[in-house]
């Protein structure tokens, strides 16, 4: 695979389909992943654009995929996407698909007054973290492909949080974009695909959080360990422990948050999960 540039967009051009593409469940829903057909033929048909984020693209036995994240805050109706040609004598496109409704349930949840409530000593430090947290979300790495089907990081009891609206202490927050599995602290966490770690750190909600990007957009994070095993800048491969579950930050127990972010889109992990 090699790949070349229009106008500071990198394209990929693939030497043939890929025979055993497993890609992720095709859910149009608020926190869902949409599938696009892009065309058949050798050549990549460009970049895909969903709002200011570039989506991820694979070419599959069937044809160019485009693999859109589709935010929480996204209301039901039109949505499209823009594709951006490789050929300047082509035309860009747009794409368009529907995204239906889907009700998330309301969760209420008490923990330390501090984290529902932060003091305003606290705000500068969650700041200057949101801001550390969105150019990890955001990266973007042209030259490495994520795989589409992968297991839990860790065993454990899966929760339906996904999408619930959170209320703290009586006081209601975002929604919970992302799943969380119960397990002892110290339990491996391990990650489902080879990738590269992007940022680390402790945060004031989420604790100690590891992002590992997996390529084209594709990126996870991996909340409230109680230790920290990679270091930003790190590659690791499927399996790779990224960490130790824990209880830091914002939590009611030990349990890790699992995040996964598709152009910059938080959607349901579950949707990549093949089992």
């Amino acid at each position: 695979m090699f790949a070349f540039t229009m106008a500071g967009i990198g394209f990929a051009v693939a030497a043939r389909a890929a025979d055993d593409v497993l890609l992720p469940r095709d859910t149009r829903v608020p926190g869902g992943i949409a599938i696009l057909d892009l065309g058949v033929g050798t050549e990549s048909p460009g970049a895909v654009f969903y709002g200011k984020y570039r989506a991820p693209i694979v070419r599959t036995t069937g044809g160019w995929k485009a693999i859109v994240g589709i935010p929480l805050a996204t209301e039901p109706g039109r949505q499209v996407v823009t594709l951006v040609t490789p050929s300047a004598s082509d035309r860009d496109r747009e794409i368009t698909f529907n995204v239906g409704p889907k009700a998330y349930a309301t969760q209420n949840l008490t923990v330390e007054s501090r984290k529902a409530d932060p003091l305003p000593e606290d705000l500068k430090r969650i700041d200057a973290e949101s801001e550390r947290t969105e150019r990890a979300l955001a990266t973007y790495t042209e030259g490495r492909s994520p795989t589409w089907r992968w297991t839990v990081p860790v065993p454990g009891e899966r929760s339906d949080s996904y999408g619930k609206r959170r209320v703290f202490n009586g006081l209601p927050r975002k929604p919970h974009s992302g799943m969380d599995i119960a397990a002892p602290t110290g339990t491996p966490v391990r990650s489902p695909a080879a990738g590269r770690v992007v940022e680390t750190g402790d945060f004031f909600f989420n604790g100690n959080t590891v992002f590992v990007d997996y390529g084209q957009g594709v990126l996870t994070m991996y909340c409230h360990l109680s230790r920290i095993d990679v270091a930003s800048g790190d590659e690791v491969q499927a399996g790779d422990v990224l960490g130790l579950v824990g209880a830091t930050g914002r939590v009611t127990g030990p349990h890790l948050h699992w995040g996964v972010s598709v152009n910059r889109a938080m959607v349901d992990p579950a949707l990549l999960l093949g089992n």
